[in-house]
């Protein structure tokens, strides 16, 4: 047989959503490369498949890529997989599967399960397009900046967090996207399975109450947040307006004259410039 490499997706919590083909290629592959042998190992011992393990995570994909496809390419058929779900995203097998196609080195990958898109379709977002950001930022500056450049965007915005931050990171939404909905997707296909959809204060709230009270949050998360709606359009709009009067205030108060203040609230806030002359004749 010709060497390739079979990027193999796993289950992202139920063990019967693995595929035949997915297993049939690791049945059949000389080697499975793991991003971790333990949770690979676990898997293949439940089918019953005996076959070498090789680590190869973030901190070693890196080093190990070059030998890796040479072995390829001498014939060796070897599959990776990585924690759970789709090789390559979020996770290292992506610059794995980027060296190979630069190599010229045959690549196969099969379909399977992804949190993101089993996300998507369980937080019920009424958008036809979505933005998946990968792990959403540690830090509450980078969060809000990543937020402000994707809050324009018209698409369903996922984002993966940790238990451990998802409050943090919902104060920051909430703040950022206060007319918004959001669905916190929690140990999506497994027992506890919960789904947690409503305005983003309120599922701020829920989850911050739930930490308070000593019951903390686990398992894996994605964070489903709906794109723009009217009445955030609406809310932006009276912000606006109520910034452009606090201006034309200001300006009055200096003496300018309204039609000064009319053209100087037009080129601040991109208002129009008849609903700019009402805002200079009110102030």
């Amino acid at each position: 047989m010709a060497g390739k490499l079979i990027i193999c997706p796993t289950p992202i919590g139920n063990l019967g959503d693995m595929t035949e083909r997915a297993l049939e290629a690791l049945r059949s592959a000389d080697v499975v490369c793991a991003e971790d042998t333990r949770v690979t190992g676990k898997l293949l011992a439940a089918y019953r498949i005996e076959k070498r393990l090789e680590r190869l995570d973030e901190a070693l994909i890196g080093d190990r890529t070059a030998a890796l496809l040479d072995r390829v390419t001498a014939g060796e058929v070897i599959a990776y997989c990585s924690d759970a779900g789709m090789p390559g995203v979020s996770d290292p097998g992506l610059r794995l599967v980027r060296a190979a196609r630069e190599a010229d080195v045959p690549v196969e990958v099969l379909p399977g399960a992804t949190a993101v898109a089993t996300a998507y379709v369980a937080s019920g977002s009424a958008n036809p397009r979505f933005y998946f950001g990968g792990f959403f930022p540690r830090k509450d500056a980078e969060r809000r900046a990543t937020v402000e450049g994707l809050r324009a965007l018209d698409a369903t915005l996922l984002f993966y967090e940790s238990p451990n931050r998802l409050v943090s990171a919902l104060d920051v939404l909430a703040d950022v996207l206060p007319h918004r909905e959001i669905a916190v997707c929690r140990e999506l296909t497994k027992l506890h399975e919960e789904v947690v959809r409503g305005p983003l204060p309120a599922v701020r709230d829920t989850f911050a109450a739930r930490v308070e009270q000593g019951g903390g949050v686990k398992g894996e998360i994605v964070l489903v947040i709906d794109g723009p709606s009217e009445a955030e359009g609406a809310a932006a709009t009276e912000d606006s307006q109520a910034s452009a009067r606090e201006r034309a205030a200001e300006l009055k108060a200096a003496g300018a004259r309204k039609k000064d203040i009319a053209r100087a609230i037009a080129e601040e806030f991109g208002i129009a410039r008849n609903a700019a002359y009402d805002i200079a004749l009110k102030a």
